[in-house]
């Protein structure tokens, strides 16, 4: 898994056109084994990127729960106290 691909469903606010795009550029990145297509394959990147994060945000219109949404805030600093006790290092706030 792309440790850099964050979970963007049930949160509030919700996830953003923008993010749902930057996970989708990173998993085609990542399955292409590219940060950066060449010239010859530019093309074919942008359009993996596109319909990847198409299928993404449908399918995170479709989802149904009966969770809460959780709280960006809130789960961005359980994320920083989880680093720091795995890293050693003090969460920066």
């Amino acid at each position: 898994m792309c440790r850099s691909i964050k979970t963007l469903y049930n949160f509030e606010p919700p996830a953003t056109e923008q993010e749902i795009r930057a996970a989708a550029l990173q998993f085609v990145r990542k399955l292409s084994g590219f940060s950066v297509p060449s010239k010859a394959n530019e093309e074919a990147f942008g359009r993996a990127v596109d319909e990847v994060a198409a299928t993404a945000a449908r399918l995170i219109e479709s989802m149904v729960t009966t969770a809460e949404p959780k709280d960006r805030a809130i789960e961005a600093e359980r994320a920083k106290a989880r680093s720091a006790a795995r890293f050693g290092t003090a969460p920066h706030g």
